[in-house]
Parts: structure tokens; sequence; C-alpha cells
């Protein structure tokens, strides 16, 4: 059985192409990102990912979770996935950014877990990863209109 968390979908007034740079510009994530607050990857097709993210139960402290870029199709998808790192559960997360004309675009995160420990983990972790995926969503809009206003003013 497949459960899904998926982010609010956000509008952000910017090009799709923009948006794609700041999504990946992971030098920049601790300024701004607040639920994966460092990223190290190569962005290489099957190579690690390793995403540190707060600790769920917000008492402090970090965790690292190694996951695998599976897709690099810019500026709209970018999927990475658990692979074999957590026995008993699988997740697939996607993120889409959707151009909807020339200086704007949307963009979502969907992840989706599956194996015999997705219902027990979700049931306890579904609404932090929620958040997270929310935070994130609303984070990125605000980040990428903010720097695509002030280029354009700038430019």
């Amino acid at each position: 059985m497949n459960f899904v968390v998926e982010s609010v979908a956000v509008e952000i007034d910017a090009p799709a192409a923009f948006v794609w740079e700041v999504l990946t510009d992971y030098a920049s994530y601790p300024l701004w990102n607040p639920y994966t607050i460092k990223v190290d990857t190569t962005l290489v097709v099957d190579s690690p990912i390793d995403l540190t993210l707060p600790n769920p139960d917000g008492g402090g402290g970090t965790f690292v979770s190694r996951e695998y870029i599976r897709v690099v199709d810019p500026p709209r998808l970018l999927r990475y996935d658990t692979g074999d790192t957590f026995p008993g559960l699988s997740g697939v997360r996607d993120q889409w950014i959707t151009a909807l004309g020339p200086d704007r675009c949307g963009y979502t995160t969907r992840e989706t877990f599956t194996g015999e420990l997705a219902r027990p983990v979700l049931a306890a972790q579904g609404p932090w990863v929620k958040a997270g995926f929310d935070a994130v969503a609303h984070a990125l809009r605000d980040r990428a209109t903010a720097l695509f206003t002030s280029r354009r003013v700038d430019g």
C-alpha cells in the first residue's frame, strides 16, 4: 500500500528556471530552508543526497537522511528516494516546478512511502513531514520571489 504526503501547492512570482536555481542552490539552504537545513549532493543520477533535517521531536539537534538522486529534469522535476537505507520503508520524493507563464510557476513536493513500516512510520511522523514540506514550499516561494524581484530591480 502507498502512503502519500504532499505539500501545499504554491505559486511563485519567478520563472521556473530561476526557481530551479534557488531549489538546487544547496549552499544557501541554511539561509532560508526550515526543514532541510543542509544538503550534500552532486545531483548526479544514482549518487547520494544527504539531507540534514531537524529532529522530528522538536527537541533540537539534527539527523542525516541518505537518499539517492533518481531524476534531474530542470526546471521541472527533481526526484530522489531512500533506496534500501531504511529496511521495511521506501520513500520516493518528487519536487515539481510547473511553469505558469514566463515569470510565474508553481511548486509542490510529494513523497510516496511504501513497505511494511510505511503505515506506522507515517502515523508517527506524517504530520511532521507534511509540516516540513509545507514550510519548504512557503519558504521557497518567499526566497525565489524576493531574489527574482531584487534581480529585476537591480538588473
